[in-house]
């Protein structure tokens, strides 16, 4: 039997990414992991929601869990000096050094242990040269890979991805740092998915709809 693929879902601004990344060790040896940087907002902006950071209550509580967790998951946790971000060019970066594990570890090391600012030249520079890549200006211009990056995140909504990370594991896709027991227990039994609750589950039908004002 060969190995099943099994794709992590990213974005170098979650910092959610940054506590789930370490926990991938955990997945079957049969798997085969690939990572996928994708552009968070142009989730959000497909699915017409708003971000975390978007809503101020909300951004509190999220960095503040973020950094509870890590503390609990015996992480070093330091966020960047401005969240959100502009992520384009380190997830253009990740593309150009050929979207590995290792690509991700150091971008989100650099933004979430380290708490440096991804988005100023000199920072990606440095990660570049890390990463091997080579006349990264001209790389992260490239159109081919502004075009894998767009591929991805297209990839993603079309198959209902909405945030960030999410491990996908064939036709299901798991949400969430805290969704990886859910992956494993599923990578392990999927027919313990299938059964009559889970199935009344999928098709719950609605009872009532929110009616959105417009501004």
């Amino acid at each position: 039997m060969g190995a099943r693929q099994v794709i992590w879902v990213y974005d170098v601004i979650s910092p959610f990414a940054y506590l789930m990344l370490p926990r991938l060790a955990e997945l079957p040896q049969d798997v085969e992991l690939r990572t996928l940087p994708v552009l968070f907002a142009g989730l959000l902006e497909h699915f017409g929601q708003r971000g975390p950071a978007e809503i101020l209550s909300k951004r509190r509580f999220t960095y503040r869990f973020a950094l509870w967790r890590a503390r609990r998951l015996g992480l070093p946790m330091r966020f960047p000096p401005a969240h959100p971000f502009n992520p384009l060019g380190a997830l253009r970066l990740a593309i150009a050094a050929g979207s590995t594990l290792i690509a991700a570890q150091t971008l989100l090391d650099a933004v979430f242990r380290d708490g440096r600012d991804v988005s100023a030249p000199e920072v990606l520079a440095d990660l570049a040269g890390q990463l091997g890549v080579a006349n990264w200006h001209a790389q992260l211009a490239d159109p081919a890979v502004k075009a894998q990056l767009r591929r991805n995140t297209e990839w993603c909504a079309g198959r209902g991805i909405f945030g960030v990370p999410t491990l996908v594991c064939g036709a299901e896709f798991f949400w969430g740092h805290d969704a990886l027991d859910m992956a494993l227990d599923y990578l392990k039994d999927p027919q313990a998915f299938e059964d009559e609750g889970m199935r009344a589950a999928d098709s719950l039908p609605v009872g009532a709809a929110r009616t959105v004002k417009s501004a």
